[in-house]
């Protein structure tokens, strides 16, 4: 494992190593490793000197994932995942996308699949087999998961498959059945706040973004790193009252409706008597109307389907702050 592969993580890769089977799914709530569990699984699978633990990390198979390089491992997700976590497109879809005749694809392609069914056929290069791992499994649309299936049901011998998804009831059935699942571990608090604190986080500032995320270590870490700081996030929802625009910085519409959800949540959990979960009670307006803020929830929900392609962002932040702004005035 690497220093920074979190320690729950490292216990359920260690777990799941221990155990035989040539295809698994990992799932579970959004935030909690699947991709991180699932890299640490195949780079044990491929390693030259693996330990009970997993990889050794210091072996040319290793290095070989490190730099996107090992032949024996094939990446399958939606190509805008892939550029975000660094790995390389095949060469005719990097062709196509730097010639303007398409986008990125935010599906699994069906060609990227049957790429990977073939790849699955071939002979290992390194002597160790061959692993596919498909993340976030759920992007697979129904020709997509069925030309998977097969390859599934009658494995070649030298192949495993780990599948990584934050939404498991979106597959078919037929895939769940033919894999072995393992249900993501939630972290303690104390825990998320340790391995915090080794990753150079400072106690007060992980506390906040540990609350921000949902009690998601990992994502608390992208927001520390992202410049998020604890007392913009605190103010951030009285400041979202005033339909302050600027409140929401330079986040992207999707971004900001993440974090308009979380202030609704927050508003719908007072109404209700209960406890917000991403924002301390002091840090909240007063609650509007249940009616007016269960409004907005469902406006939200609705904006998140094409928030990765508005007509314009900066329009579109607009809206949303006087929108929020609307909900969070209504009259109780």
């Amino acid at each position: 494992m690497s220093a920074a592969t979190p320690p729950w993580i490292a216990q359920q890769a260690q777990a799941l190593l221990a155990q035989r089977g040539h295809a698994w799914l990992l799932h579970g709530p959004s935030g909690l490793g699947q991709y991180t569990l699932a890299l640490a699984l195949v780079r044990a699978w491929l390693c030259e000197r693996p330990t009970p633990q997993g990889a050794c990390g210091e072996c040319s198979s290793c290095h070989a994932i490190e730099v996107r390089t090992q032949a024996d491992l094939y990446v399958l997700m939606p190509e805008t995942v892939m550029l975000d976590l660094g790995w390389p497109l095949s060469e005719a879809a990097q062709k196509d996308i730097d010639d303007k005749k398409r986008k990125p694809s935010r599906e699994i392609r069906v060609d990227a699949m049957r790429d990977a069914v073939e790849f699955s056929q071939r002979t290992s290069a390194r002597g160790r087999g061959k692993a596919v791992l498909v993340y976030p499994a759920e992007r697979m649309n129904t020709v997509t998961a069925n030309a998977l299936l097969k390859t599934l049901e009658e494995p070649p011998g030298d192949v495993r498959f780990v599948l990584a998804t934050e939404a498991a009831h979106q597959l078919l059935p037929t895939i769940r059945s033919r894999c072995l699942a393992h249900t993501l571990r939630w972290p303690a608090g104390d825990e998320s706040l340790a391995w915090l604190a080794e990753q150079g986080v400072e106690a007060g500032q992980a506390r906040v973004l540990l609350r921000a995320a949902g009690g998601r270590p990992e994502q608390a870490l992208a927001l520390a790193a992202s410049g998020q700081g604890a007392g913009e996030w605190a103010r951030l929802p009285k400041a979202l009252a005033r339909g302050e625009v600027a409140a929401l910085g330079d986040r992207t519409p999707a971004q900001a409706i993440d974090v308009l959800q979380k202030v609704c949540h927050d508003l719908l959990a007072l109404r209700a008597q209960g406890a917000p979960r991403f924002f301390e009670p002091a840090d909240l307006p007063r609650p509007g109307s249940y009616e007016a803020l269960t409004a907005w929830w469902r406006e939200l929900a609705q904006a998140k389907k094409t928030a990765e392609h508005p007509f314009n962002a900066g329009l579109m932040l607009e809206a949303l702050v006087s929108r929020a702004r609307a909900a969070l005035h209504s009259q109780a």
